[in-house]
This record gives structure tokens, sequence and C-alpha cells, in this order.
């Protein structure tokens, strides 16, 4: 081994070859890349070998989509032959809702310039000789979709990876990382140390195991459960190689030609995890046969395929996989240690994602971001919470069924629950909160009145007008007309304090807008990356001259902790705290808000007392020390209170017993979330990302250029604002749109101006102010015409005629620049008008 190394990747499988070869195509020399037992002798030489781009979020499919060509090609650039053949598959349907997924599914494949077409049962017969439509109604084809072999694409990649330098070694096991002041140093073996500044940990079902043996250990929630499929020998008529792959997601079952004969496997609704305990295994053998256990696969194959009943069984394989707590896999640097990066956790789709994985990880540690954005598949969206072995266990069971499950809108996980949850938790409950969850936490969707039927609101799926449309519907007027109390206590709660201006310093550095304000002011701003792009969304409260609390959204926590870490000097006086734990935070909105916490505090809360975006910290009721804020996140009149935990329950049923004389109600996020669309607020993680700048989505008034201070992402936003924003962030209200009877916009529609794809929708809620649905989403001009101007202005966005389109059908929208106010009031003027003319002719 060599004594020194620049990486040390350890995994030999394709997921590692895949960083090997992307690192020594981007120019990397002194990649080490180790083995422990032969490359790809793990998960990869028994992977299904099927590349599918019809993935459910859309950084996922162009992964697979880059993987797909990059495996096209190998063969070309190596002289490995990889068994590339470009199959097509079918993802078929077996009754209405699940057609609408797939059409949901094409239409966001065709924005990313993924061929694929909505077809009917007749024209799967035509595709495929063996497939039984009796009881389809559709199908989606996608055309580009490919069988390989994977130990040949795997050796494909080493060969490439090696020609450039990358150094190679098997039977190579990685015992430690070393670890000095949150850097990576290097690695101990069980063949010696090397020397590094960067390790990637690419070892599959042992990453977690892995990530636990550094210095400073590293968390990466994977679990491994077995995994099942079927060989069958040479059929009578040999099933040809370019055979499309199907996909029978009803039936739980995937199908694709193999050697004449038939592969096939699938995701059991009983999962069987394994390795709990942990166990050192050098090499994936084959695990025991377990027919009574794929028998429930082997009848749906069967069903779909009826001409196999007679075909003969070659083998039955199976063997583990990873997945992780929320089947999208992890890639990225971790949040503990520097030079310490993650690609794993692959949920079964290791080949489809290896490709286009390597390369975004190449990328983020050359040049310290990737080309798109990737925070969904982020290792720093998880927190230690998640790497509970018992945990893991439980939601992996839940995982693996899910993959082919039918995930209509809002859908919550059902294992792991009650992991994290507000003092109010049990209180808010026997109330009839409904439940979901983010970043383990709690948090309250509406709440049922009594009188109606719980189960069946609990089992409600629908693309369509959900149960809980008239439940938030009354939520939301409460917010308008009365006061509604939500707990907020998940939002992720910092603070930054110096003896001196280090505080204030580094948040000027961080933060676009101006933190140097008087005591108490509260200041909106984003926290900038070097491309001006957004890191965090966050509200700053200035408690002292040197103390600030920093408010996030709630998968933020360790994001926005590490980004503020990383930024603060080694050897500075600088104290950063996680105080999430410390406050309950109730969000009290509506007209009467203020009488309700007149009464408790015996301050006055008028605009000239208690001007908008202040805070004080106050008395509510017995309670000291309650921070009181002018804001609601919403856009309507309140005030959020920060109350330290233990005065939590004494001051919710103090302003719910006070607010009674004034019509006050429980409310959850899912009104939250229709009043902040409708006031065309952007958040993070849905609208805004580290992809988005302040002047794309309206927030330049959010910053301050001449605040005196080089703050990150100035120069960007400073050419940006000089050659003019590329795309905007638009709020699209649907014209023709029947909320009863038609498909509902959720989010990932496309977006089209003058017959010609400009975007995707990413939010969208009804609104019961406006009585229709608000989509939010960016807008850029078409690629179709070359001699068009490149920046969007107010102009091209007012001058165009748009239309959504949901599951293929699209519906007109009028498109704003900024909040339907106007509407607003309209829409509350002709309310007046018949209520006058109603009362006129009784």
């Amino acid at each position: 081994l060599p004594n020194q190394a620049r990486v040390v990747i350890c995994g030999g499988g394709i997921v590692g070859s895949s960083v090997a070869y992307h690192l020594a195509k981007l120019g990397w020399k002194d990649v080490v890349l180790l083995e422990q037992g032969r490359l790809g002798a793990g998960t990869t030489r028994l992977c299904a070998g099927i590349v599918s781009t019809a993935k459910h979020i859309p950084i996922e499919s162009k992964m697979a989509d880059y993987s797909n060509t990059l495996y096209q090609q190998l063969e070309q650039e190596t002289g490995v032959k990889t068994g590339y053949v470009k199959t097509g598959s079918l993802c078929l349907a077996q009754n209405q809702d699940r057609f609408i997924s797939l059409k949901r599914l094409a239409s966001r494949l065709k924005v990313l310039g993924i061929p694929c077409d909505v077809i009917t049962p007749k024209q799967v017969a035509e595709l495929h000789p063996l497939v039984n439509i009796h009881d389809l109604v559709g199908a989606v084809h996608v055309p580009g979709d490919a069988v390989v072999s994977p130990p040949d694409v795997n050796h494909a990649l080493v060969v490439a990876a090696a020609k450039n330098g990358v150094q190679i070694h098997e039977h190579t096991s990685v015992n430690h990382v070393m670890v000095q002041k949150g850097q990576v140093t290097g690695v101990e073996t069980d063949r010696g140390t090397i020397d590094c500044d960067y390790f990637v940990n690419c070892a599959g079902q042992w990453a977690y195991e892995l990530g636990l043996s550094s210095e400073d250990p590293v968390s990466v929630p994977v679990h491994a459960c077995e995994h099942f499929y079927l060989l069958t020998k040479p059929l009578e008529q040999p099933l040809q190689p370019h055979t499309p792959v199907v996909m029978d997601l009803d039936g739980r079952i995937y199908a694709r030609a193999w050697q004449g004969g038939v592969l096939s496997g699938g995701f059991e609704k009983n999962p069987k995890p394994i390795f709990t305990e942990g166990r050192s295994q050098l090499e994936i053998q084959g695990m025991q046969e377990d027919w009574d256990h794929f028998e429930p696969m082997l009848s749906a194959l069967l069903r779909r395929m009826p001409s196999l009943d007679s075909c003969e069984i070659h083998q039955l394989i199976n063997w583990p996989e990873s997945f992780t707590p929320d089947m999208r896999c992890i890639m990225g640097e971790t949040q503990t240690v520097h030079g310490y990066f993650v690609l794993g956790g692959m949920n079964s789709s290791g080949l489809s994602f290896a490709g286009g994985g390597g390369r975004y990880l190449a990328e983020w540690m050359t040049h310290g971001y990737p080309s798109e954005n990737v925070w969904p598949l982020d290792v720093k969206r998880f927190g230690t919470l998640q790497s509970s072995r018992t945990f893991l266990r439980h939601r992996v069971m839940e995982v693996m069924p899910l993959l082919y499950e039918l995930k209509v809108p809002r859908w919550d996980f059902q294992t792991g629950r009650q992991l994290r949850t507000s003092p109010l938790y049990d209180r808010l409950d026997t109330q009839g909160a409904r439940w979901m969850e983010k970043h383990g936490f709690e948090r309250a969707k509406y709440f049922v009145p009594s009188g109606k039927d719980l189960l069946a609101l609990d089992q409600s799926k629908t693309f369509y007008k959900p149960d809980w449309f008239d439940i938030v519907g009354a939520e939301v007027k409460c917010c308008k007309e009365a006061v509604c109390v939500v707990d907020m206590s998940s939002f992720s709660k910092f603070e930054l304090s110096s003896p001196g201006d280090q505080a204030l310093e580094l948040l000027q550095r961080l933060c676009a807008n101006d933190l140097d304000v008087p005591v108490g002011h509260i200041v909106h701003t984003g926290m900038l990356n070097q491309r001006g792009g957004y890191e965090n969304d966050c509200s700053v409260v200035r408690l002292s001259k040197n103390r600030f609390f920093i408010i996030s959204p709630s998968d933020q926590q360790i994001h926005c902790w590490s980004w503020i870490k990383q930024h603060m000097p080694s050897d500075s006086q600088l104290q950063l705290e996680d105080v999430t734990w410390k406050y309950t935070a109730l969000n009290v909105i509506g007209p009467r808000a203020m009488d309700v916490l007149s009464e408790l505090s015996y301050v006055p809360l008028t605009p000239d007392h208690f001007p908008s975006l202040f805070c004080k910290e106050m008395s509510v009721g017995y309670a000291n020390g309650i921070r009181v804020m002018s804001m609601t996140h919403t856009g309507e009149p309140g005030f959020m209170l920060y109350i330290p935990i233990e005065y939590a329950l004494h001051v919710y049923n103090e302003v719910m017993s006070v607010g009674q004389k004034y019509g006050i109600r429980n409310s959850g996020y899912y009104a939250l979330r229709s009043l902040r669309i409708e006031k065309f607020f952007a958040f993070w993680g849905q609208d805004l990302d580290a992809f988005t700048t302040p002047l794309e989505c309206g927030r330049e008034f959010r910053v301050k250029f001449d605040k005196g201070t080089e703050f990150i992402g100035r120069e960007a936003l400073l050419q940006q604002r000089q050659a003019g924003v590329r795309r905007r962030f638009i709020m699209f209200l649907l014209e023709d749109h029947n909320t009863e009877l038609d498909l509902w916009p959720w989010w990932g529609e496309p977006i089209y101006r003058n017959e010609e794809l400009v975007g995707v929708t990413s939010s969208s809620a009804y609104s019961y102010t406006l009585e229709r649905h608000v989509c939010l989403g960016f807008v850029k001009p078409p690629q179709t015409d070359p001699g068009a101007s490149a920046v969007v202005t107010a102009d091209f966005i007012n001058r165009g005629e748009y239309e959504v389109e949901i599951a293929g059908h699209r519906y007109h929208a009028k498109a704003k620049l900024y909040p339907f106010s106007s509407l607003f009031a309209q829409q509350r003027r002709r309310k007046d008008d018949m209520e006058l003319s109603s009362f006129q002719g009784n």
C-alpha cells in the first residue's frame, strides 16, 4: 500500500468504482480504491442488472439517466464488454390510481428529457410476448431503459480508473478512519496505514459499521434486508435479449430476459431484515433459499406471465441489499468530519444510481458542490436520531415494500414514529390531531372535529380532492377571521453568541441581509453559497448586542448547524448552541391574536407598541421569559411564542382558555401550507435550494449589497443583477380546474408557456380565499428558440399564455410575479355584494 494518498475510497463495488472513475476523470491524482474481498464480489455481483430511470424524485431519475448513458459508452471507452442492451421498460397499472401515478411520472420524465409514452394494455401485449394484459388499465413505456451485466460494468469502471492513475487494492480491509480536529487524516487497514485528506465510504451494507469505526463516529443510516430473485432456464421459445423489462408494481414484481429465460424478483410485504447486530462478512455468499417467503412473488409472476408455468427453474437467488429510512440514497460530506464523504444506501437501485451518484460525489469533492441540487439525497438530511439499530430495523421493514407501493400525495411513514415530540403532543392528540413527521419530529397536519370518522380520514388515499378538505378549510377560515394556535416546535433553533463582536461579524458574512439592527429586531435572510444560492433560509433575532437567535426549517437542523460551524474560526470565542429542544414554539395566528395575548401579558401589543418583525421577552400567564415575536410565517397577523419547555403546557392552556371568547381553535401544517402559498411565500427545500438565488425568487429586498460586509455570494449576485436572471419564481392560479372533479396539482407538474415547456411547479395548495388552486414554480425561456433572450423579464412573464399539466391533462393558468393581493380584495368585495343582495332579496 502507498503511505499516503489524497483520497481513499472504501468499497470496490460499482458505487466505489464509479467514484474512483469520476475523480480520475476530473483530474484527481493519488486516488486509492480499497476492497476487503474481490472487486465487485458484493451486492454488485448479484444485482438484477436493470437500469431504470422511472424513479419517484427527479434527481434520482437524472442520476439513472446519466448512468444509462455512461454504461452505454463504457465498452467503447475501455474495450470491456458490459452486456449493455437497450430493452426499454414497461411500468404496468392494474387500477386507475396506479395509472394516475404513472401518468404523473411520465410528465416528470418528459420534463427531464427522458422519452416515455403512456400506452394501452394492447400496446403492452405488442411489446412483450409473455405479459397477460387482462387486468391492466394502462402502462408507461420508457424505451431508453436498459439491462447490463453489473460485474462487467464494474470491471470496465475499474479498468478506466486504473488507466487514469487510480491505485486499486483487493483483500484490504479498512479498520479505522483517523480524524484530528474534525478532519480526516488517514486510514488504518489490515495491511498498514495510509495518510489521506479525503475518505469515501462506499461500503454498502457495511457503511453503518464503518461509519462508527472512525475516531469521531459518523452516522450512515442504512440497514440490510434479504432480497430475492428467480432465474429460469431458457424457455421453449427463448426470450429475446431486447425484450422490455416489466415492472408490475401492483403485483410487486419485476422481470427481465436472462439467457433466453426470465429473471424475476420483487419487494414483498414482509421483508426479512438481517445483520441488525452487525456482522463482518468479506464477500456476500449466496444466502439460504426461502421458497415459502418467495411464493407470493412467484404467484404474482405466474399471474402476469402464465406461460412460465411450465418452464424449468434454474435458481432462487437470495442476497442482502441495504435500505435507508426514507427510500432515498445517501451522499455527501458528513456533518461531524470534514473530508469524510459517503455514497450508499441504494435501496436496490445501486446499478441505476452508481454512475450518476459517482459523478455528483466527485463533483462535490472537486468543486465543493455538485452540478445538480442533491439535497433530497444529502447525508445531512439525517441526524444521529435516525441511527438507532432498532429504528433502522423497523423502518426498513416498511421501506422495502413501499418501493412498489402506491404512494399518494401526503403519505406518511408509519414506523419509527413519536421519536421527537413537543411537550404538547398528548394534549393535542386528545383533541383530534392527525400527525405527520418531519426530521423525526411529530407535527399536526390538521385536527379532526368530534363526530368525524377518524379511521376513514387516516386511511384516505387519493390524487383528487382529499377528505380533509373541509377540515383544513375551517382552520384557514379561523386563521383569517378569529385566532388559531399551531404548534411549530419542530423548527430548528440555534443561539450564536460571543464576548465581543464576533457573532455579528460571522452572521454579516454568512447572511445576505443586514444583521446589524437594534436589539429586538427580527431579520428574514438567506445564508448563501458562493453561487448566490440558498444554503439556508432563516429568521434571525438579535437578542442582545452579541447574542442571536436563529430559526430555520425543521429539516435544516443538521445542514444549518454544519454550514455555520464550517465558517466559524477554529480559534474564536464564538458559542453556537442547538436549542431546538429547549423551546416549544406556538404560532398564534389571526386578527384576534393580539387580544388573546394582551389579556395574558398586560402588555400593549398594538403595532405602535409592538411593531412588525420585533421580539420582546415577556410573561404570558404565570410564565416568564417567553420570547414573543410579531411574525407568523404565513403573512397573516399574529405572533410566534418561543416558550421554555417547562412552561409549554401552562402557556398553551392559558392561551386556549382566554381565546375561547375569541373563537380560538387548534390548527395544523396543512392550513399553514395553504396560507403561505397563497401569499407567495417560498419555502426552503421545496421552492428554494442551493441553486436558487434571491434575485430569481423576488427576494432582492432581503439582500443588502451596501451593508459594508463582503457576504458570501455577493459577487455572484452582483453579476446576476448585471446580466439579468435566467429564471423566475412565478405564482400560478389555475383557471379552468374543477376542485371537486379534477386531479389536484401537488408538486412537480410541468408548466407550459405558449405550448412550450418552461418549468415545473415546486409546491402547490388550494387557496380557500381565492377558491381555486395556486401553484408556485420557476419559469425560464424554452430552449427551442435559439434566438430568444435567455433573460426572464416581466414582459416575458406577462405576455405568455400558461398551462399546468396534471397527469397528462393541461389546465389554463394565470401567472403573476407578485401575490394576488388585488384578487383577495376582489374576492372579499364579491362575497360582501352577494351577502348584501341576499339580504335585500329577503
